[in-house]
Formats: C-alpha cells, structure tokens, sequence
C-alpha cells in the first residue's frame, strides 16, 4: 500500500455533489498493521536512502550528475502512484521529499520522473536507424518572419519589488522595452515571460537563491528574448519581457508551481502600462519614448512555466482569482487578444477556452518532454463557445532551452546548456548534438520568432492570411527554413465533429484512455518506443474524459467504425479534418475515410497518407497530424451525420484517432462568454485532543453567467488513489462539498492532508486547481534515547544500538546517523562486510580507509508506529591481524539540513582484537 504526499494516519474521502447525501472522510483512530521495518538488511535502490528522524523522516534521492533548475516539476513515485514533488537541495544533485508519517515498508517501486522521463533509470539507445525528415511543405502567402519597415530601440526599466501572496521575499519589476522608432499611433502591445531559470550567477557558478547573494549577479533571463522582441518592434509592436527571478527562487513552495505569482506579476505590469498610456509624464524613459502601447489589443508570449503564468494571467483578466491568493488588485484596463506558450508547463491542466492561443511545442524537448503544453489545445475542446482557435506548432529538432538566447551557450552572459541530455555511449538519432534532425541554436530561434510574430500578426492584426501557418493548413514560413514546422488546431471554424469524449461507439477499433498506469489499458499500450503529448499525464489516473481511438490491423480492408450518440451536423464545411498520429518513423500508412448519414447513406471521402514524425525512445513523437479530405457536394445529408469510417488499406500497422470536426477557412470574431469559476483552497487545522470536528475543503464558484461542468478528484490519503465526480457548478454556490471528519486524541501522530482536485469539463473555467484540508499534529512528540546493547564487541560480532521512544506514537518514526571522526584508531572499510559497506554507501573496501572517510555513510533506523524501540547493527569482519581496539562514531542529521545535530544523539562503539 502506498501513500501520497502529506498521509500520516488512514482515512477515506468520499465526494459530495449537490442533491446527494454529504460525503465524509473520517480518520481512523489506531494505524494498520505493522509489516515491519526498513533497515540495512532490506535497502532502497541505489541512490535512495530514509533520512530525519523524529517527526520529520524524509525520502531523499541523489542524482549523480546534477539535476539542473528547469521548468518541469521534479516527481517522486512508488509504481504508478505519485509521492509527492520533492525540495531540491542547493547542491543541485539532492531532492528531499517529508514522508509524513508514510509506512517506510511501503515505499516500492520507487521511480524519480520530471516533465514525462525518468531521472533515475539509464539512458537508453535511440531509434536504430537516423530518422528523416519530413519534405519541406508549400510556402505560405504571406512570411510573417520577415524584419518590418521600423527601426528599433532598446532600453530597459526597474521599478519598485512588489509582495506577493505565499512569497516571504519581494519580487523585482523589472522589464527590457523594445519599440519601433517612428511608429504613429497606438502600438499593440506583446509582453514576454521567461520561464523557471537559475536565479543567480558567478563565473560558472549558478544557484536558485533569492536574493542573488552579495558578490553574484542575477541571470538575465529575461533579455533572452530580444531577437523575438526586435522582430515584432520592426513590424509596428511594442514590446516588453519581464524578469521574475524572484518567483523562480522562491516558487518550490506554492502548490500550483507559481502560475498564480507569474499571472500576478504579469498583471502589476500590465496595470502600470494602463497607467503609463493614461499619464506618458509618469512612465520611465524607455516607455515615454516608444509609441503609446494599446491595451486593448495585448498578446502574452509564455515560456515553459512562464507560458502556464500568462495563461493564468489571461484567466485572471477575465474572472478575478480570490483576493487572497491574488497579487493584484486593480482594475482591469486591458484586453488579452492571444498566447503564444513556448514548451510550456500546465500542472493544472486549465487552458483557458475563449482566449486564442499557439502553443509551441519543441520536439526535442528535454526539460518538459512530454510536451504536455499539447493540454492548451486538447483541454480546450467543448469547455468553451468554441470560437477561438486553439493552435499547437511541433517544431522537429527544436530543444526547451535555446528559445531563450539567455540559456543557450555560447550567447548567455550566465552559464547555459542544452537542455536534451545526450550520454555518450547512447547518442539519440533525433535529438543528439550530431543527430542531422536536430536545430542549431540560431536556426531554433529563429523559428520561434517566425511563430511568435505569426500569432501576433492574425491574433492582434486580424490577418486571415497567416492562419495556415497556424491552423495544420500544411504551409510553411520560408523564414524558418530550415526547421520543418507542423501545426495542427482545434476551435476557430470547426463545427460538429467525432470526439472520443463526447460519446461515441467504436468497432474494429479500441476507444481507450488517454491516462490510465496500467499499458494494456491506455492507448498507446506495451511496446511503445517513446510517448505522445495528447496522454500527457496529470497528478491522477487513471483520468476520466480522457480518450482516443486506436486501431491495429494485420491486414487490409477491415473497417473501424466511429459512431456518434447524436447525429453531426457538418453543413457548411468544406472538409473533415482528422487528427491521427502512426508510430515514429513508420512511413506510408493509407486510411480511407468514409462518412454515412441518418438514413443510411455513405459517402467515400478519399484516401489519406501518414508518416510518422521523427523520434526515439525518449521522445514525445506521437503527436497528431491534421489531415484534411474534402465533403461531397451532393449525395450525403451532411447535417446529419451519424458515423465515419476508417478502413485500413496498407498491409498492417496502428494509427490513433484523436478526433474529426468539420473545417471552414478563416478565423471567426472570438466570443467570451461569462464562465462560472472554479478555485480551490486549503485550510490547515489543528488535531485536538478529543471529540470529532467536522471541516469542509475550501470551493469557490465565482463569476457571472449560468452553470457549467467541472470532474472533481478526491485523493484518498492512504492509498493515494482517487474517485471523482462530475459537478455542475453554478457562481456563488456550494456545489462542490469534500469534508473531512477529524477525530481529536492525545497521541503523537503525524500530519495529515486530505486533497482535493478539480478540472473543467464544459462551460467553466477553473483557477486554483488544487486544495484541502491539512491536519496538523499538535501532540507532543515522544523522547528518543539510543542505549548501546552490544557497544564493545570483538571482531567478527556486531556492534548494536537500541533506539527508544518514551512512547508508542501512531506514526513511524526514526533517526538517521552520519558518520563521523572517532577517537583512533578508527574502524576501516576492511572491518566491515564489503557487500554491507556497498550497500550501505556505494563504496568499495579498496583503498583501506577509516569508515569517518567513506561517503555517504549513513545508519538508519526506522521505529514502526505502535512500536517503542528499534536496534541498529553494525557488522564487523575477523581478521588475522594484531591491533588494538578501534572505535566508530556515527552522529544525528539534521533532516533540513543535512548536517549533524548539534545536541543530536550518537552511536559509539568499540571493536576488540580477536586473537
């Protein structure tokens, strides 16, 4: 049994929705069974080790190589369920995660995962042979990557730090301006948001501190985008990019990785540019110079968790985040027109559905690379009107890092590295530093600038003529070349259509979940060679309303049949527009597509083609081509289409559906509806020592408008599996109602957090993604004493320590001990088992030395809850040598730190000669 993050004492929350009976989680008074306890005879795997004690065990996990400061979320597992997001150490190597009262026992399968791949397994060999590249497509219309007729000019503001909710330090404002010189009239404006960075530097030292100690200087992150900014500033834009520094070192603390700080961040500045465009005296140089900025035409360019702030950021302009979790508190005297979200982070997979938005997503991404930004447009689909587009760009060969000059080498001022790990002895074929599929640096940003200002040319410039760069039309910007960009979109023109979540059947086909831990269950099953951005995984599963459609054929011509629970209306249209992805690397799989309406009548629309993207193992190259087969004008009643047909017409393969709509060109006036909004809270309240105290887990439905949909996850603080419920919500009501049962009494346990989640299903929206109850144990905690049993032995026997409670408490507890200098002579690594000495620290006997200069060599010791004491052993090896007696000295760590206590507990002992 596995427990999530902050269990200590079993318990079962049940979900209450409106017009049933409330649901209660009630904790038990007396803790399971115990099976045991963790000791040197049953180790963790190599790299893991128990360390605390106390009240305050903690996990921990040490890479060998460092684990750099990036945007993904570093993630402890025990099989498929999810430990919790461990606190990096600054040694950039270590990651602490507090156990809270979690049985050691239980801790199996333990795997450490950040953005979709696993830190703590060995890298694998890429794809047998180089994949190729996919043909150059048609040149669009119109190149938007082309410099505009403005010069421009450069300069740079900082304005007074601001306080943010959940934040101890300040945060700066400062911003870098680029702004066409000569430009009449009000300018959209494009504001920037790098993304989670190191904060600080000096020479080739880096850390995440803040504030940046004396004698370093802060990482500039945010001039990283300086060729983006030139690019829009040339064809008539105002631009700004923000530094938030003191978010990225400080933001290991808020529960939803810091997109509410960023989206308040982003907001302050916004609200002075409102000023400033009211009041130019008031503004900084740099702004007084530029043309007056227009607010009401306003695009966001995120980068990775930046790209989740200015989705937040957007939400937030539309439906005000509670006061108390909010930054800012003004009006709102700005219209957000678009997001552009670079490899972007969406930890609470909440897109915003009426805003339109281009995600871009790096195909050799190795920081978030599972390219769950693809979440900004699969998560939008019937959650909103459906007017704005919602595009996702897959650039082949592109990494997470080198959109930002700021983090690329060789053009950073602070140190910078390629983000896609490449191990020596297994080069990947797609994204190794050699692989000929992979960009350069200049050649990736480039491409992205292209992008950014394609957004800002149809989002702000309402220029139809760039949408096929955008909208999986098949064309190409000449200004990116040579990086072979791909789009596909969702929204906009599209109308009726084939949605696995929206209730359909499947023959000779298999309708299956999108998340699910189980490979025989999710789509893309065993034998996978890498993994797709649609299934990205979120923190539950398996996850509801999530689906696809796979088939797998041995032969030609048998047909999978997709039909609708209530017929499709594709009038209007002039083609169906199929997403569906095939294997990485495969070449040539053909589909016919066919339509039949109500009364029977079925229509062949033609023959597709597919190849599979370049990709490896440690890809996310499952990702969906649009494809596009024209309607027939006569012969089939397109407003009433009941079913379509995919029949297979190569030799075999496997292809997957992620859905079908009805296309039209153009983009459509963008319609915002009022959306009830959801946020959650948490509440931390304390034990009591007797009689039962019901709470109920903070909900918030504000806004204006009619009701929506949202699936609530109730994590069970046991087993760390969830149940769900889909809620109708309606602004100001109590929809959503999760209590807890807390039964007080006057034994030491553990804390104790009930969580919540919730996402939005159709016609809402959701802000804070995730909350609960916390309860905190006020019982004193017991005394710990070590008695030595076996203190002075001779060789060959084992030294022994007792280590005692001064009660029996309801939660595991234990001690980890360090060693240390001891009073010569010391005892070496050859008077100690060797396999007990590899296990223990990973070091090997040879060169003989004291054990006080192995390692990482540590004793620790687990007390079981309901159990009062635990020994400790240390075994010794008989020799035939003549020396006198040597002693050991092991003293307490400190859990925070990591370093011995100073009025810690010790372990001493004596080993005398044998012979």
């Amino acid at each position: 049994m596995v427990r999530a993050r902050h269990i200590g004492v079993a318990a079962a929350a049940l979900l209450a929705v409106a017009g049933a009976s409330p649901g209660v989680a009630v904790a038990r008074s007396q803790p399971p069974a115990i099976s045991g306890a963790l000791s040197s005879d049953a180790p963790l795997p190599p790299g893991w080790r128990l360390a605390g004690g106390g009240s305050a065990p903690q996990l921990v996990w040490r890479s060998q190589k460092p684990v750099p400061m990036g945007d993904a979320r570093v993630e402890f597992r025990s099989g498929d369920q999810l430990l919790g997001v461990p606190q990096p150490a600054a040694d950039g190597h270590t990651f602490r995660l507090s156990l809270d009262g979690r049985r050691t026992t239980e801790l199996q399968g333990l795997q450490v995962w950040s953005g979709g791949r696993r830190l703590d397994a060995r890298e694998t060999a890429g794809a047998a042979s180089a994949p190729r590249l996919p043909a150059p497509q048609p040149a669009n219309a119109v190149d938007p990557g082309k410099p505009g007729a403005y010069r421009t000019k450069t300069g740079e503001y900082g304005l007074k730090s601001v306080r943010l909710p959940g934040f101890s330090k300040p945060v700066e404002m400062r911003a870098v301006v680029v702004s066409p010189v000569g430009a009449t009239g009000k300018r959209p404006l494009a504001l920037f948001l790098h993304g989670r960075h190191y904060t600080c530097y000096k020479g080739r030292d880096i850390s995440g501190a803040w504030p940046c100690p004396a004698g370093t200087k802060q990482v500039p992150s945010h001039r990283g985008y300086l060729r983006d900014q030139k690019l829009l500033a040339s064809q008539g834009y105002v631009t700004v990019s923000i530094s938030a520094n003191g978010i990225n070192g400080q933001d290991f603390a808020a529960e939803d990785g810091g997109a509410q700080a960023r989206s308040s961040l982003v907001r302050l500045h916004l609200a002075r540019w409102a000023g400033w465009a009211e009041h130019p005296e008031s503004a900084p140089k740099v702004v007084r110079e530029a043309p007056r900025a227009d607010l009401s035409r306003v695009l966001l360019v995120g980068h990775s968790r930046g790209g989740e702030g200015v989705n937040r950021a957007a939400l937030d302009s539309l439906a005000a985040a509670p006061a108390e979790q909010d930054g800012y508190h003004g009006p709102v005297r700005w219209t957000i027109r678009g997001t552009v979200l670079i490899g972007p982070t969406v930890f609470g997979q909440n897109p915003v559905p009426d805003v339109p938005s281009v995600t871009i997503l790096p195909g050799c991404d190795g920081d978030v690379s599972d390219l769950q930004g693809e979440v900004y447009v699969d998560g939008t689909r019937r959650v909103g009107n459906g007017t704005a587009l919602h595009s996702a760009v897959y650039v082949i060969g592109a990494n997470h890092n080198f959109f930002n000059s700021e983090w690329t080498p060789g053009q950073a001022a602070a140190p910078a590295e390629d983000d896609f790990y490449d191990e020596p002895q297994h080069p990947d074929k797609v994204c190794g530093k050699r692989a000929a599929t992979r960009l350069t640096a200049d050649r990736q940003h480039r491409a992205g600038s292209t992008y950014i200002a394609a957004a800002a040319r149809l989002f702000l410039a309402g220029d139809d003529r760039v949408r096929p760069l955008l909208d999986g039309s098949g064309k190409r910007a000449p200004s990116a070349d040579p990086a072979r960009v791909l789009s596909h979109a969702v929204g906009a023109r599209r109308g009726g259509g084939f949605l696995p979540d929206g209730g359909v059947s499947v023959t000779g086909g298999k309708l299956c979940a999108a998340v699910d831990p189980s490979p025989a269950k999710a789509c893309l099953g065993q034998g996978a060679k890498g993994s797709s951005p649609h299934f990205a995984q979120w923190e539950v599963g398996p996850e509801a309303d999530r689906h696809a459609i796979a088939l797998h054929w041995t032969r030609a011509g048998s047909p999978a049949r997709v039909t609708v629970q209530q017929p499709v209306s594709l009038s209007g249209a002039k083609a169906l527009a199929l997403r569906l992805f095939v294997p990485p690397n495969s070449k040539g799989t053909q589909l016919d597509v066919a339509l039949t309406d109500t009364a029977g009548k079925k229509a062949k629309l033609g023959r597709v083609t597919l190849d599979g993207l370049p990709g490896s193992e440690r890809t996310a190259s499952y990702w969906a081509r649009e494809i596009r087969v024209p309607l027939p004008a006569a012969g089939l009643d397109l407003g009433s289409v009941k079913s379509m047909e995919l029949t297979p017409r190569s030799a075999s393969g496997r292809v997957w559906l992620m859905d079908a709509w009805g296309w039209r060109p153009g983009t459509p006036a963008v319609r915002t509806d009022a959306l009830p909004r959801v946020d959650l809270g948490r509440t931390t309240v304390d034990e009591g020592d007797s009689g039962v105290r019901t709470y109920r887990i903070p909900a918030r439905v504000t806004g204006r408008g009619g009701s929506g949909q949202v699936r609530v996850y109730v994590v069970d603080p046991v087993s760390g599996k969830t149940t769900n419920r889909l809620v109708t919500v309606r602004p100001g009501g109590q929809d959503i109602d999760v209590s807890v049962q807390v039964k007080g009494n006057t034994r030491y346990g553990a804390d104790v957090s009930y969580d919540v989640l919730v996402k939005a299903v159709r016609g809402a929206v959701v802000g804070s993604y995730r909350g609960g109850i916390t309860v905190h144990e006020d019982d004193p905690a017991p005394r710990m004493t070590v008695t030595p049993v076996a203190g002075k032995v001779t060789e060959g026997k084992s030294l022994k320590w007792r280590l005692s409670l001064s009660e029996a408490v309801d939660v595991d507890m234990g001690g980890l001990f360090a060693v240390a200098p001891a009073t010569a002579p010391e005892l070496s690594t050859k008077d100690v088992p060797a396999s007990w000495l590899k296990e223990t620290s990973g070091e090997k006997p040879d060169p003989e030395r004291p054990l006080s200069k192995v390692g990482g060599l540590y004793l620790w010791a687990d007390i079981p809850a309901g159990r009062t004491s635990v020994d400790i052993t240390l075994p010794t090896l008989k020799d035939r040598v003549r020396e006198s007696t040597e002693s050991v000295r092991f003293r307490q760590v400190d859990p925070q730190t990591g370093e011995p206590r100073t009025d810690g507990l010790e372990l001493t002992g004596a080993v005398l000669n044998a012979s």
